[in-house]
C-alpha cells in the first residue's frame, strides 16, 4: 500500500535544507552595482557612498540580534547568539565588525564623523535595513533567525570582492581590508551553525515555510540596499555624460 504524505506534513531535514540553498540565485552577489564594483568600474566616490551605506546595515545588525534574542524563550538559544551580538559590537569601542567597517569607510577616503552622523544614508538603505530591524522584533524568533541564513551565500562572495578590491583599487590600504579577512573565517562555520539550528527548530511545515519566506524576504533587503545605490550612482554618471 503507497503512503499518501498530507499537503501540510513538514518536509524532510534535506528538502528543507534543499529549499533554503536554493534561494541563493536570490542573493546580492549578482546586482549590476556589485558587478561595476568588481569590474572596478566605481570611481572614488561611489565606493565612498557604498562603504557608507553599508555601516548603516553593519551598525544595525546587533539591533536586530537583540530582538531575536530577546524573542527566544529558549536560554541555549539566547546564549547562542550572544556570541553575534559581540561579535558586531565587539567588547569595546576598538573591536568588532562596526569597527571594521569604519577601519574600511576611512581608508577609502571618508571622515568617520560623515560616517557616524549617517549624512551618505540613502533613503532607500534606511528603508530596507530598518524594515529587516523591524522584522526581526515583530516575527518569531526562529523566523528571525532563518533571515540570517544569507550567511550561507557570502563566503564566496566575500573572497570574490576582496580580491577585486585589492585589484582595482590599489589605493585603498591594506589595513581597510580587515573587516573581510576577519569575516571570510568565521561566516562559513556561522552560517553552517546557523543552518543546524533553524532546521532542527522548524518542525512543523508552517514553520519551514516561514523560515523559507524570512530568507527570501533577507534577500529583498540586501537587494533593496544596492537597488538605492545603483539609481543613484546610474544617475549621477549620466549627468556626468550630459555635462561633457
Amino acid at each position: 500500500m503507497s503512503v499518501t504524505l498530507e499537503a501540510d506534513a513538514p518536509l524532510s531535514e534535506a528538502d528543507f535544507r534543499q529549499a533554503l540553498h536554493a534561494l541563493e540565485s536570490s542573493y546580492w552577489d549578482r546586482h549590476p552595482f556589485h558587478q561595476r564594483m568588481h569590474e572596478g568600474l566605481l570611481d572614488k566616490g561611489e565606493l565612498r557612498l557604498w562603504a557608507a551605506n553599508r555601516w548603516y546595515y553593519q551598525r544595525c545588525l546587533p539591533q536586530k540580534d537583540a530582538a531575536i534574542m530577546a524573542n527566544c524563550p529558549l536560554p541555549e538559544v539566547r546564549r547562542q547568539w550572544l556570541s553575534r551580538i559581540v561579535y558586531h559590537d565587539g567588547m569595546d569601542a576598538s573591536s568588532g565588525g562596526a569597527h571594521k567597517w569604519l577601519r574600511l569607510a576611512e581608508a577609502v577616503g571618508l571622515d568617520k564623523d560623515e560616517v557616524l552622523d549617517e549624512r551618505l544614508v540613502l533613503p532607500g538603505t534606511r528603508f530596507a535595513v530598518d524594515a529587516y530591524v523591524d522584522f526581526a522584533r515583530r516575527r518569531p524568533w526562529l523566523e528571525a533567525a532563518a533571515s540570517g541564513l544569507t550567511e550561507l551565500f557570502s563566503p564566496g562572495l566575500l573572497a570574490h570582492r576582496l580580491g577585486r578590491l585589492r585589484e582595482h583599487y590599489p589605493w585603498i590600504a591594506e589595513e581597510g581590508f580587515e573587516y573581510f579577512t576577519a569575516r571570510i573565517e568565521v561566516v562559513g562555520p556561522e552560517g553552517r551553525s546557523l543552518l543546524d539550528l533553524v532546521a532542527g527548530h522548524a518542525v512543523t511545515r508552517a514553520q519551514q515555510e516561514a523560515c523559507v519566506r524570512a530568507l527570501a524576504f533577507k534577500c529583498q533587503v540586501l537587494n533593496a540596499v544596492l537597488v538605492a545605490l545603483f539609481t543613484r550612482t546610474s544617475s549621477r554618471c549620466s549627468l556626468l555624460r550630459e555635462a561633457g
